[in-house]
């Protein structure tokens, strides 16, 4: 058996060695726990895993790739957060299609869970055995994990995959009962090679968005998405500090009309890498953090942002002004 499945996975290769042996010696854990950043390959190694899995006595791995890609097989449940709209469930991507507007970001809810223990209660139809992948597995509430857990006690003949940022994020109970996959930041080789593989170099021109991105492809790719939808005059206005009190309140009322709360933190995140690159000041980058925490907390945008310029105004950080 070849590593075949996980050819579209880059700078990985612990973990494509850990899940291949696996399968090939016929060792597959009942549950993995996937960890690492976000946007350097949990989720497509999962996809190859599972294409891996159904693979092994498969001979129509086309078509099953084919079908997994769409989502259609009858033996795979992947699980995403949730928003909770009108009675009905929503992911991520379809709030976003919907142009619907939520402070509070999506999570494993326990009707999932419970869907879940549903699914498991029956045979594979087709492959092995059941494959469940629970992505952003650290959004599960208490009572979700618990409700979760008794399925892991008892998988039958199943296999789990929970992808999350790290352990601690996850309840130690689950944790105990996985085995856990490792996912590291992507060297700047590597990095590159995913960028151009999927028509992004562009964002290899954007040093700051490099900064941001910290070796996560998807980061890179996601940040300058939302780099491209920040008004380019405020783009301009942001990167210079302003020099009096009411350029201050303007431009903090100008971020909290513009963008929405996921445009303003990822504002946080660039203005804290651009400042870093221009001088240097870590008082500046610490004021930053302030903000974001701020704006976790669902207080009023304007007055977050008015506060963090008036306080940017005393601070003498060799940075253009407005």
């Amino acid at each position: 058996m070849t590593n075949n499945s996980f050819s579209p996975l880059v700078g990985q290769p612990q973990a494509v060695e850990i899940l291949t042996q696996a399968v090939k010696q016929h060792r597959v854990a009942p549950a993995y726990l996937f960890v690492g950043m976000d946007g350097v390959g949990k989720t497509l190694a999962a996809r190859c895993f599972v294409e891996l899995l159904f693979s092994a006595q498969s001979g129509h791995v086309t078509s099953l790739h084919h079908r997994l890609r769409q989502g259609n097989h009858p033996d795979l449940w992947w699980v995403q957060p949730t928003y909770q709209h009108e009675g009905k469930r929503l992911t991520a991507a379809e709030a976003a299609e919907k142009k619907l507007k939520r402070k509070a970001p999506p999570i494993i809810r326990l009707e999932q869970i419970r869907e879940i223990a549903e699914f498991l209660a029956r045979p594979p139809l087709e492959a092995p055995r059941n494959v469940v992948v629970i992505e952003s597995a650290e959004t599960m509430a208490e009572a979700a994990a618990n409700a979760l857990l008794k399925t892991l006690e008892e998988p039958g003949q199943a296999t789990l995959i929970l992808i999350a940022p790290s352990p601690e994020s996850v309840l130690p109970t689950l944790v105990s009962r996985c085995q856990r996959i490792p996912f590291y930041r992507l060297d700047p080789e590597s990095l590159t090679l995913v960028l151009t593989q999927t028509g992004h170099e562009e964002i290899l021109q954007h040093q700051t968005i490099l900064s941001i991105a910290a070796g996560s492809p998807g980061s890179a790719i996601a940040s300058h998405e939302q780099l491209k939808i920040i008004p380019e005059n405020l783009l301009q206005q942001v990167t210079k500090l302003p020099s009096s009190y009411s350029q201050a309140l303007q431009l903090g009322k100008k971020i909290a009309q513009e963008l929405d709360t996921e445009g303003q933190l990822w504002l946080v995140d660039y203005l804290q890498q651009f400042y870093w690159q221009q001088c240097h000041q870590p008082q500046i980058i610490h004021k930053l953090e302030q903000t974001r925490k701020f704006l976790l907390c669902y207080a009023q945008p304007r007055l977050v942002w008015e506060c963090t310029f008036i306080e940017l105004l005393t601070s003498d950080a060799g940075i253009p002004r407005l």
